[in-house]
């Protein structure tokens, strides 16, 4: 297993962040892995890309809409260094399987069997790399009549049920992000840091394994017991929540749409005094308790509509802040990147790329008493692949159980 890393030494300059000199090997594509890879990259490891010569990550032809770039690719993999490798060549093979010696992690979300066939599957790296962390990211498992078949993050929304709950009442609708991806990437990330805790603790590594469909299936959660134990499945209700009213956008004499929300009691009587104006409503058997909104929803909507219609949305805004309820506009991504909280906080940042200097956004956990991170480049194809195959053939001293530790980068 490796060896711990020595203290940091400042003469040797700054800490990249909590992870650095940690060190992970990921054979990724598309947007799970990535996406958990990047994170630990954000928080200073060192994260080794393997690619397909030629083509690389699938991501990198989704869009060219970064001056070039696919936009994917630039969200997913900024931090990382890419390293060209045929791993199905005999030299290739070697190659990654010298970089899995070095590893502290090893990712990876190939299709089925196909880490295996390379010689990386958890079985075979158990015995000689103790201390190795795995982590196999899949759409269904790696047991059950699904095991083999391939996922997209569409098919899992829909075989999670997320689209039955989604969209209008006539059309169901896919999520606009890919969020069976990114939740699958988020317990992966989570699922290293408590690994990384344990090894600590053990100073044994871990396979993990994470399925999109059940990671989807735990983010399902209230919907799943909702129908369940309630006996129908959330409403498909647009931009509105199936279970709480009112709650959604309400449009404007201005031609816009405010966004509000409704959580208890004294909410509803101050949403009924001081933005309706309507004081009766707070006793109105129809509209008691939330369960009683949800049943009249039309009935109060309409209400609700009356009155938001008679306003701008400036007027309607100072009566939600007047009466403490919780509203939002409705914006654009254009206005979303101008976000003025987003400003004020100091949120974006710049980094580079083969494109030249692009702009995006720290990452979300800001630790007080710290610098924030430095947002690292992102790599072209290859970019890495003579420096890190220099690295892997040069020797280095072996700890007793067999795996070389790994050095800082």
């Amino acid at each position: 297993m490796p060896e711990p890393h020595p203290p940091h030494d400042p003469a040797d300059g700054p800490l990249d962040g909590p992870l650095t000199g940690l060190v992970v090997i990921s054979l990724e594509q598309a947007v799970a892995a990535p996406f958990a890879t990047r994170q630990l990259a954000d928080l200073g490891a060192r994260v080794i890309k393997v690619e397909r010569p030629g083509s690389g990550d699938l991501a990198r032809g989704y869009d060219r809409t970064v001056r070039g770039m696919s936009s994917h690719f630039v969200w997913l993999n900024r931090g990382k260094e890419s390293v060209q490798l045929d791993v199905r060549s005999p030299e290739g093979n070697r190659q990654l399987h010298a970089l899995v010696d070095r590893a502290d992690v090893l990712v990876q979300n190939l299709g089925p069997g196909a880490a295996a066939r390379l010689g990386i599957g958890h079985a075979a790296l158990a015995m000689t790399h103790p201390g190795l962390i795995t982590c196999d990211i899949s759409g269904y498992g790696s047991t059950g009549a699904y095991r083999d078949r391939k996922a997209y993050d569409l098919l899992v929304q829909s075989e999670a049920g997320l689209l039955s709950i989604t969209g209008t009442p006539e059309t169901p609708s896919k999520v606009g992000l890919s969020i069976a991806d990114i939740c699958a990437g988020m317990y992966a990330y989570s699922g290293i840091l408590t690994a990384l805790l344990d090894r600590a603790r053990t100073g044994l590594g871990t396979r993990l394994e994470i399925s999109m469909l059940e990671a989807l299936g735990e983010w399902m959660g209230y919907a799943e017991y909702f129908t369940r134990y309630g006996g129908t499945a959330p409403a498909r209700t647009g931009a509105g929540h199936a279970t709480i009213a009112p709650y959604g956008p309400f449009p404007t004499s201005d031609g816009r749409s405010v966004m509000l929300g409704l959580q208890n009691a004294h909410e509803w009587a101050a949403f009924c005094e001081i933005v309706l104006r309507r004081p009766r409503l707070v006793h109105d058997p129809r509209f008691s308790g939330n369960a009683d909104r949800v049943t009249h929803r039309g009935e109060l909507d309409a209400i609700v509509r009356e009155t938001t219609l008679a306003l701008t949305s400036a007027e309607l805004i100072r009566r939600l802040d007047e009466a403490r309820i919780a509203h939002a506009q409705q914006r654009t991504l254009r206005e979303f990147s101008e976000h003025a909280q987003l400003r004020a906080r100091g949120r974006w940042a710049s980094f580079d790329s083969p494109v030249g200097e692009l702009h995006g956004l720290v990452p979300p956990v800001t630790v007080h008493g710290q610098p924030p991170a430095r947002l690292r480049p992102v790599p072209a194809l290859g970019e890495h692949t003579d420096s890190v195959l220099a690295w892997i053939n040069t020797p280095v001293e072996h700890s007793s159980e067999g795996m070389a530790p790994c050095p800082l980068n």
